[in-house]
């Protein structure tokens, strides 16, 4: 019986991951991503799924991040039925996440529609909440460190990967009649040093690997984060602007909200109104209270009523006319807002309305893919289109790398060195053409691993006869 692997996406980019993995007449999925960045990227989106979902059996999910379960209501819609097996908090996650993405599907699509900046007639959205809602039921949450059988001689078991909350690292058994294999998926690594979350787990041995490469080629800045965070702050501050800072919905939002308030307490910043602007990040929010064993806050939660996620300069902004009315707010403040990459979202109207002033601020914390607003910002484009608008900028952006959720190079490798035996194969994924060329050396240079890069839909065989 031979294992084969086909990349269907997270193969020379940081979007749409998606590996195809089959076993015999076996087949399942790990990770459903969605396409985000570049045009030619979103188009795949709208293909058919490469393969007859009649044969895929399972999916398996590493996290909740839409880049990697994105694309679950498309499938479901396009006839999937099988189990989505997941941690206990990613479950919860992947509905608020898949909920606000048909959510902002369908806004997009109206608003393209009124605005006729779309080349289709009627725009239609990739899916509805309706499709959302359909992934729910299908969704089948594990415990970390328990192993699972997903099928007669194959094994799930899931680890802390220290990205986001309910972050996995996978593996998978297969118990062939005469071998045993690994494959390890270390979906996105987190930090070591995360204040927010326990540190990726090492795992001793893999037969095959697949391994990130977001930050393969960079390693963060010396010095603090918090800091620059607060200099940056306090420089906006000084001019008399206010603060926008775009934020993925789950992880990074929660890291900034922890940050700011120990900034407040310890005097770093002075106190003054945090609107954090997402939905769906305030739901997100809220399940740190739920999962207390997954992440590091216990003992801040449960020592009083006040704590990062609850003091009185914290606003939650929950309707769309609260959040349209910061936009006539002047005075010193900090709005935290997704999208992350500013790809969509409520964070759009802030910028459209911030970014043309130059006493402002804009803070990206995060990784910004080719061809997103965020990355434009970063490239220092003079204006950056939003709602079919050229909108100048103006406002100063600052750039803090040190709060990524992602492991950087030295992380990566330090992760990497945590196997006692070399993989016999390791597939270096999810990272853009130079940062997973960078990493691919390093671990084929210092470790002598048999590395390799795949491309979009290229296909292995992974074992023969076992």
């Amino acid at each position: 019986m031979n294992v084969t692997a086909k990349f269907l996406g997270g193969a020379g980019a940081v979007t749409g991951s998606k590996y195809l993995i089959e076993l015999g007449d076996f087949e399942f999925l790990v990770d459903c991503g969605l396409f985000q960045g570049p045009k030619e990227w979103r188009e795949r989106n709208w293909d058919d799924f490469p393969t007859a979902l009649a044969q895929l059996e399972a999916v398996v999910l590493t996290h909740a991040h839409l880049d990697h379960i994105g694309y679950l209501p498309k499938l479901v819609k396009q006839g999937y039925s099988g189990p989505i097996y997941c941690t206990e908090a990613t479950a919860e996650l992947a509905k608020i996440l898949l909920l606000d993405s048909g959510k902002l599907q369908e806004e997009e699509a109206e608003f393209a529609r009124k605005k006729g900046y779309s080349r289709h007639e009627i725009p239609q959205p990739l899916y509805t909440m309706e499709d959302a809602e359909a992934v729910f039921p299908l969704l089948v949450p594990q415990a970390f460190d328990k192993p699972v059988s997903i099928h007669p001689g194959v094994d799930l078991t899931y680890f802390h990967a220290g990205h986001i909350l309910g972050a996995a690292i996978v593996k998978i058994v297969f118990k062939g009649d005469s071998q045993t294999k690994k494959l390890i998926f270390s979906g996105d690594i987190g930090r070591f040093n995360d204040p927010l979350l326990f540190p990726p787990t090492l795992i001793p041995k893999a037969d095959i690997l697949w391994i990130e490469s977001t930050y393969g080629d960079r390693n963060s800045p010396p010095g603090k984060p918090e800091d620059e965070l607060a200099l940056a702050i306090r420089e906006t501050f000084d001019r008399g602007g206010l603060v926008v800072i775009p934020a993925f919905a789950v992880g990074r939002t929660q890291l900034l909200l922890y940050h700011l308030y120990m900034l407040m307490e310890k005097g770093k910043i002075p106190k003054t109104r945090v609107y954090l602007d997402s939905p769906m990040a305030i739901e997100a929010t809220k399940l740190y209270l739920d999962f207390h064993m997954d992440h590091r806050l216990s003992a801040m939660l449960e020592d009083g009523q006040e704590h990062a996620f609850n003091h009185p300069q914290l606003h939650y902004v929950q309707k769309q006319e609260q959040s349209m009315a910061l936009n006539e707010f002047h005075g010193r403040a900090i709005i935290i807002s997704a999208s992350g990459m500013a790809t969509g979202g409520r964070v759009l109207h802030h910028l459209f309305h911030r970014v043309p002033d130059e006493r402002n601020g804009v803070i990206i914390v995060g990784y910004q893919a080719e061809g997103t607003r965020g990355r434009r910002l970063l490239d220092g484009e003079p204006t950056l289109k939003i709602y079919g608008t050229e909108v100048p900028v103006k406002a100063k952006i600052y750039h803090i790398e040190g709060l990524s959720a992602h492991a950087d190079q030295s992380e990566l490798m330090a992760w990497a060195e945590g196997f006692t035996d070399n993989p016999k194969r390791v597939f270096v994924v999810h990272g853009e053409k130079e940062s997973a060329e960078a990493l691919a050396f390093k671990l084929k240079d210092e470790l002598g691993w048999n590395t390799v890069i795949p491309q979009y839909l290229e296909s292995f065989v992974l074992f023969e006869g076992i």
